[in-house]
């Protein structure tokens, strides 16, 4: 028995790594290949799926021009540089660019390094030192054999590392510095009412009114008043009311798309079973008189909801507008930290980005929220870490095969399939279980109390980026160090050696946890080429199209439908962010072990730089501009990436290792460096003497007149627009014999066509009905606020 596990440990895991690493790199590196053909082949028939920001674009900000050619694309890649895609894709999506770049230009230095010095080091000691039956074309290039002198290479390189990370860092943290001023100087920025508005929170109850705020205000020495002030009032059901309307809209253009298809009318009126169970019982009615009735109804209630507003209670936030942008920013700069009155006073997101089911929660019930939220994602996260134990497996199979006859019947039989499986199966069931914990992550993390969108996302990146780092860096080594340490413990006892002598190994489990990261070096080898072809897979938009096209022909095809279809998706920066931080983690942790991981990510982070760069210019779109507020958080996350490898580095009683601890007092003196240079500058608008004389400045007659604040940030369900059910043009003549009773001519404004009029006509009972042509389907226009 313990000649096999002896072979196991010695001989064979050592041959089928480089053969698994191949027959993974062979494969994703054919279907990228290929992948990428069928992108160039589709892209210039299906235009709504590859370049929909070219028919749905922000005002006057239309992409860059590209070609139908098929490699059209590819131009505007390369002619398009940062500051026009400032203007035309937000800094949100510039800041993700840029990190990027910063990612492939650390990753591309650190391959110099590592490959260019480490590698020919580690040929040539296991050459001279290694004999040729414990060491294989993978273990040649890694740190796993190399000891005595030749390991002081590898320490120069650690500390060359650590300063090209720090040097890179610093100049990309300067350059979003620059941006971030650059945007905070755009008209677009200058001219929204948002950027001149403060947010109040947890004003005390006596201060609950438009005049409690003024007093708050009056109480502090700024030296700008505000302009106009508002205090939150409740709005009890009116959200959900709003909800159900709006629902109702799609349930009844789908009955009138549907009887009136093909610009014919249907010989059967639609019905409709009101009050029954599962399709049984209740009263059978008219479907198309019952939605219109009750459309009616509901647009009533909301009305009169509307009206009975301002005898409402009021809530604990309130926001207040500043004559000017650089005032505003100058108060809120004053007033962090402070808490004058018990409130908290600081600069107001986009009303867009703002969560308003969470704005008034009370300290108890956040508190309450937080705990069971917190308990929540404990739970999630450990029931999440069950599958690293499959994945653990299958990338130990060559070790497991010892003890399960079947998987060694199987490697004799087909070597080629079982390096096959075990190269490809591991990373993508990894991939495979990652899947829906960043979407329960953030669904937590709102009813945790998040106040804005952008919040949740810095939220997500942070806890998922956490979970990932303990579940796949070290729970899933840790596993590892277990398989190795029972083979040993295996291979002792069938050496008849003493329970004294296993336990006196122990001590050298340190060293054995570092040794299990350098042989897993082959897992991740395998894990990059995947990465690589889900980032030209991304590209290729292959599950969109396919289910775009099930939609429209199986599902029903309102313009509303059809235009919600066919709108550009909003891009999900922090599973992104999430994604590369963590394949930046894992090149850090084997950069001075296995540099072969390092050119692989580096590789990764080239391919997603481009391909990004296309899907942000023509796919993608911001749900909210915050303006990079996500860059500091994911910085963070990339320095304690490198503390990561900087410990893992200590875990060995080499005395060369001792040399390695002072880069960790290198990054933290950097991060205290950050905080007190950067972030001042990045969070708040810098007005120069001149600015702050030449800025616009509104007056309170002109704010209060138009009760923009109020309009502004009063709860959305005050104020938005009602859903107007929508029909095709074709079909709207067809509506005089679907109703009895006069039609009358009219238009209505909609605000998913940017408050556009359009022509409609008045059935009987008063509900509008919009008459949508197909060309406005594949248009949109914008309205920034």
């Amino acid at each position: 028995m313990s000649t096999i596990i002896d072979n196991t440990l010695n001989d064979n895991s050592r041959t089928l790594a480089p053969a698994a690493v191949g027959s993974q790199v062979a494969l994703m590196s054919i279907v990228s290949v290929v992948t990428i053909l069928l992108f160039n082949f589709l892209r210039p028939k299906n235009k709504i799926i590859y370049e929909p920001k070219v028919k749905y674009h922000e005002g006057a900000k239309p992409p860059p021009r590209i070609s139908d050619s098929i490699f059209g694309w590819l131009p505007p890649l390369i002619n398009t540089k940062e500051p026009e895609l400032l203007d035309k894709i937000g800094l949100d999506a510039v800041a993700f660019l840029r990190f990027l770049r910063l990612m492939r230009t650390l990753f591309s230095g650190i391959t110099v390094l590592t490959c260019g010095i480490l590698i020919p080091i580690n040929v040539v000691y296991n050459l001279k030192h290694v004999k040729p039956k414990k060491r294989d074309i993978l273990s040649m290039l890694t740190i796993r054999d190399v000891s005595g002198s030749f390991l002081y290479a590898h320490v120069v390189v650690f500390y060359l590392i650590t300063f090209l990370i720090i040097f890179c860092v610093n100049y990309h943290w300067k350059a979003m510095v620059r941006l971030r001023h650059t945007w905070f100087r755009s008209p677009e920025y200058l001219q929204s009412f948002y950027a001149r508005t403060l947010q109040v929170r947890c004003v005390p109850k006596k201060f609950q009114s438009d005049e409690g705020l003024t007093n708050i205000f009056g109480t502090v020495k700024v030296p700008y008043p505000t302009t106009s002030v508002h205090i939150g009032r409740k709005v009890g059901k009116l959200p959900e009311l709003i909800d159900y309307h709006n629902q109702t809209v799609r349930e009844f253009e789908e009955i009138l798309v549907k009887y009136l298809k093909g610009g014919k009318i249907k010989s059967k009126r639609p019905t409709i079973r009101v009050g029954g169970t599962c399709g049984l019982g209740g009263t059978k009615r008219d479907a198309i008189d019952f939605y219109t009735t009750k459309l009616k109804r509901t647009e009533a209630a909301i009305e009169e909801y509307r009206t009975q507003i301002d005898t409402r209670k009021a809530e604990n936030y309130g926001f207040a507008s500043m004559a000017a942008v650089p005032y505003a920013h100058i108060v809120a700069k004053m007033l962090a930290g402070k808490h004058p009155k018990g409130t908290e006073i600081e600069l107001a997101p986009n009303p867009k980005d703002i969560i308003w089911t969470n704005m008034n929660n009370s300290d108890a019930e956040l508190a309450r929220k937080r705990l069971l939220g917190f308990v929540w994602l404990f739970a999630v996260c450990f029931f999440n870490t069950v599958p690293l134990f499959i994945i653990s497996v299958l990338a130990n199979l060559d070790s497991v095969r010892t003890y399960v006859p079947f998987l060694q019947e199987w490697s004799d039989a087909s070597p080629s399939s079982f390096t096959f499986i075990s190269g490809v199966l591991p990373p993508a069931i990894s991939g495979l279980f990652g899947f829906f914990l960043p979407i329960i992550m953030r669904w937590l993390t709102k009813y945790m109390g998040g106040l804005t969108h952008s919040k949740l996302d810095r939220a997500v990146v942070a806890r998922y980026f956490t979970f990932l780092i303990i579940s796949q860096l070290i729970i899933f080594t840790l596993l590892g160090v277990i398989f190795n340490s029972v083979q040993q413990i295996v291979s002792q006892i069938g050496k008849k050696a003493s329970f004294q002598e296993i336990l006196d190994n122990l001590h050298e489990l340190p060293a054995r946890i570092n040794q299990t990261y350098i042989n897993q070096a082959s897992y991740w080898l395998t894990f990059f080429p995947l990465r690589g072809f889900l980032v030209v897979f991304d590209l290729a938009q292959i599950i969109n199209l396919v289910w775009l096209s099930f939609k429209t022909h199986v599902f029903g095809r309102t313009p509303r439908d059809i235009r919600e279809w066919t709108q550009p998706p909003e891009f999900q920066y922090a599973v992104y962010y999430s994604n590369i931080l963590f394949m930046g983690a894992v090149g850090l942790v084997f950069a001075p072990l296995a540099p072969l991981v390092v050119l692989a990510a580096a590789i990764v982070f080239w391919m997603s730089s481009w391909v990004y760069k296309y899907q942000l210019m023509f796919v993608y779109v911001s749900k909210v501009e915050s303006g990079g507020r996500i860059w500091n958080v994911v910085i963070n996350r990339l320095l304690s990436c490198v503390l990561l490898m900087q410990l893992l580095m200590i875990l060995s009683d080499s005395f060369q290792w001792v040399s390695t601890v002072p880069p960790i007092f290198f990054i933290v003196a950097f991060k205290i460096y950050i905080n007190r240079v950067y972030i001042p500058a990045f969070n708040y608008f810098t007005p120069t003497e001149e600015e702050i004389r030449m800025a616009k400045v509104h007056s309170e007659r002109a704010d209060n007149s138009g009760n923009r604040l109020e309009k502004r940030f009063g709860h959305p369900a005050l104020h938005m627009e009602l859903f107007t059910p929508m029909l095709h043009k074709n079909m709207m003549p067809l509506l005089s014999q679907v109703y009895q009773g006069k039609i009358g001519k009219d238009h209505a404004k909609l605000d998913e066509y940017g408050g556009q009029q359009m022509e409609a006509q008045v059935v009987p009972g008063g509900i509008k009905i919009a008459a949508i042509d197909q060309v406005c389907l594949l248009r949109s226009v914008v309205v920034f606020i």
